[in-house]
């Protein structure tokens, strides 16, 4: 399954574009968040896929004018296809606005998602904006990552762990992951294409 992982800034697709062959098939989008809602409704129409989104720092904006078509996964473990994809919005908290967290207040809203958890045998995508702690993240309070998204990693060993929030331009696509155990956490700045192969059993 071809999967389009989007973040932060638009960076053109170039030949990269639905209506290339080796790309048509994308099956599914998701987005990490701080990106234009009137950008997510066009990619999902362009690629006639489905697109599922968290929330960035900066998407307040996103309270007023939603994208048209695509679904908010926000503290929801949700199935697509063969897939179980869980989303968790916002940055950690550095003044106080909206869709900023403490590291207890993230912990508590991955709690009370464990009984949503338990019903599926796997979890093969955590989306995310904030980076996992010392995993891509920064020492600053906005940059910093959450311990807690560390703690699910070694939990529940999901496939992928997809995040935005870290701004950078990759020329070699490897740059963008980190592997830890049987998880491979990416940053999708700008995009990234990738094919998920189920291997469950």
């Amino acid at each position: 399954m071809k999967i389009l992982a989007i973040s932060d800034f638009i960076e053109p697709l170039h030949c990269d574009l639905p209506g290339n062959s080796a790309l048509s098939d994308v099956r599914l989008i998701v987005s990490c968040g701080d990106l234009p809602p009137d950008y997510l409704s066009t990619l999902s129409k362009a690629f006639d896929a489905p697109l599922y989104y968290i929330r960035g720092n900066h998407d307040i904006r996103y309270e007023s004018c939603s994208p048209k078509g695509c679904i908010n996964i926000h503290a929801q473990v949700v199935p697509f296809a063969e897939l179980t994809i869980l989303g968790l919005e916002g940055s950690h908290w550095y003044n106080g606005r909206p869709l900023q967290y403490t590291e207890a207040q993230m912990r508590q809203t991955i709690r009370y998602l464990r009984p949503q958890l338990r019903r599926y045998r796997h979890l093969d995508i955590v989306l995310t904006h904030a980076p996992p702690r010392h995993i891509h993240d920064a020492e600053d309070p906005c940059h910093r990552g959450f311990q807690s998204y560390r703690r699910l990693i070694d939990r529940y060993q999901p496939r992928y762990f997809l995040h935005g929030h870290i701004h950078r331009r990759f020329t070699d696509p490897s740059d963008r992951i980190t592997q830890i155990g049987r998880t491979r956490v990416i940053n999708c700045s700008g995009y990234y294409f990738f094919e998920f192969e189920n291997d469950h059993e």
